[in-house]
């Protein structure tokens, strides 16, 4: 009987020394869940603390052109005017011209509301050929197909060679010795590319593509516009047409 008793009690004794323990190890489990509780507590404070807002976009400074020479696409009179500074073998003007530029021409140049002026900076220290294409773009247009070229080595820029430009003119079916003359002459058009680059120089130009955009003047002399860098996406350009399109129309002579 003594014996049971023992038994009986050792058992008793160890069940209570299982429920301590369990005991134990809930307060265990509770105490990680009130720290996670304030962990949580505290990150929804951090997020909740004002942050300076952030600066605002630079806004471009206001360029006056006064020589709105270059080849262009649309009508002389149309309420706004682009211009293109472009090294035609720089790949975010490929960029440009294979994303954005045909939607600018069907949105805005062939409906009569832009005037598009294509004009040259090339930047030979990094693209040696783009002196070249420049020319190459201006022999073409003697036949007529100035834009054509432009397209051709535009979209072809990233692989061009000296011979990539008489293949286009091939292609476009140009007089081939006329043309080869005309692009082997390395002074024919230098003073017209020198003036464009000493422009678009004088209108913070330092990259390409740039453009400068703006109403156009009642006599097509004057441009006042602003100057947008780089390959943006369409809906800047868009913005920013829409915009002008509702400013009042300029009164420079």
């Amino acid at each position: 009987m003594l014996a049971a008793g023992l038994t009986i009690v050792a058992a008793g004794a160890g069940a209570q020394a299982q429920t301590v323990g369990q005991d134990q190890q809930i307060l265990d489990e509770l105490r990680k869940i009130r720290q996670l509780l304030q962990l949580m507590e505290q990150l929804m404070a951090q997020q909740n603390v004002p942050r300076p807002a952030p600066a605002p976009a630079p806004v471009e400074p206001k360029i006056q052109l006064s020589s709105l020479t270059g080849l262009s696409l649309g009508q002389s009179d149309a309420p706004l005017t682009m211009i293109e500074f472009t090294d035609l073998q720089c790949p975010y003007c490929r960029q440009y011209h294979a994303t954005v530029f045909d939607q600018i021409k069907a949105g805005y140049i062939e409906t009569g509301k832009l005037r598009y002026i294509s004009r040259d900076f090339p930047i030979e220290s990094i693209h040696p050929l783009s002196l070249a294409a420049a020319r190459a773009t201006r022999c073409a247009a003697d036949e007529g197909k100035f834009w054509e070229m432009r397209h051709n080595i535009l979209i072809n820029n990233a692989h061009l060679t000296t011979d990539s430009f008489v293949t286009f003119a091939q292609n476009l079916g140009l007089d081939l010795k006329t043309f080869t003359t005309c692009a082997a002459d390395s002074a024919r058009f230098r003073a017209e590319i020198q003036n464009d680059i000493a422009d678009g120089t004088a209108a913070g130009v330092d990259g390409t593509p740039s453009f400068v955009i703006g109403r156009s003047s009642p006599k097509g002399g004057l441009l006042d516009g602003i100057r947008v860098v780089g390959a943006q996406p369409y809906s800047v350009f868009e913005a920013k047409f829409k915009e002008l399109l509702t400013e009042k129309p300029s009164t420079n002579p």
